[in-house]
């Protein structure tokens, strides 16, 4: 059988930069074993497939995997989905068309909002299904530094200290002082599970402040080598927990801030992920992911 897939590049606006990421458009009738055969042959930090809605009011129920295992959530898969299914509901369009696509995640309904624009990338923002909380305390300095190949004195700025905090995944964040230990950050695995063996701490989001473009509010990158992904360009559901960083960190006002997060720069794949946070109270009230994706390759898989 013959089965429609799609490559996309997400959190960006031009081919070969970003987060690429499958989407098996005919993904129904493929048992979870199979899902995860071809997200492992594509072996990519993400592949998609799309199923018919159990909710005929929704746009699809989609399943997510990565080279390793399936997520109940993620933030490019995400919104390249929800791009390249306006595409296959208005096809190439000439001016600008809107739309709103909802996903069944594993997660929950994920509303969408989309922007397409003839000769242009498309631009989704959603709605997080999940807000941002707290999870278990991270370990103390020195091991985390030493699992990143980084001194002790690097770790943190300011008032930021490692955190962990989930949206839907949970991930170790790690601030570091400046570009240059961001750059100079790898994962070493002879100390991984010293610093973060224990569950569920496994995937490391390191930020900073200082930043390679101008309008951008943090500099990140993620590694998830327990997940099969080495570096991840473009990590959404890591902005999404995010939010929590911030709002606690930062101490935000009330009202709604706009945070742009670059990641992949130093992969050579520059990503730019969208921020809004909505406060109420000094507590998160929203949470919304943005981004561009476009379209670079078309296929079928014989299976």
């Amino acid at each position: 059988m013959a089965r429609r897939y799609a490559l996309l590049d997400v959190f960006t606006n031009r081919a070969l930069a970003g987060n690429p990421l499958a989407v098996v458009l005919d993904g129904e009738g493929l048992s979870d074993e199979r899902m995860q055969a071809i997200a492992k042959e594509f072996n990519l930090s993400e592949t998609v497939f799309v199923l018919p809605a159990e909710n005929p009011a929704h746009s699809a129920k989609v399943r997510i995997f990565t080279p390793g295992r399936e997520l109940p959530f993620a933030g490019h898969p995400t919104v390249g989905t929800a791009i390249l299914l306006a595409h296959e509901r208005f096809g190439d369009v000439e001016g600008d068309a809107d739309a709103v696509v909802v996903l069944e995640e594993k997660i929950g309904n994920v509303r969408c909002g989309v922007v397409l624009k003839g000769g242009a990338a498309g631009f989704a923002e959603f709605d997080v299904p999940k807000l941002s909380s707290p999870s278990m305390p991270v370990g103390a300095k020195e091991p985390i530094a030493a699992a990143l190949g980084l001194s002790p004195h690097e770790v943190g700025f300011e008032n930021h200290v490692p955190s962990c905090f989930e949206a839907g995944v949970p991930f170790a964040f790690i601030p570091v002082a400046n570009l240059d230990a961001l750059s100079r950050a790898k994962p070493q695995m002879q100390d991984w599970d010293g610093a973060f063996a224990a569950e569920p701490h496994r995937d490391v989001y390191v930020y900073c402040r200082q930043t390679t473009a101008h309008d951008s509010a943090f500099s990140a990158r993620m590694f998830a080598p327990t997940m099969g992904i080495v570096e991840d360009p473009a990590t959404g559901a890591a902005a999404a927990a995010f939010a929590g960083v911030v709002r606690h960190f930062d101490e935000l006002l009330d009202g709604t801030h706009f945070i742009r997060i670059e990641q992949g720069y130093h992969m050579g794949r520059p990503s730019l992920i969208d921020l809004e946070i909505d406060l109420d109270n000094g507590k998160l009230h929203g949470v919304r992911i943005g981004g561009q994706a476009v379209v670079v390759a078309r296929g079928e898989l014989y299976l």
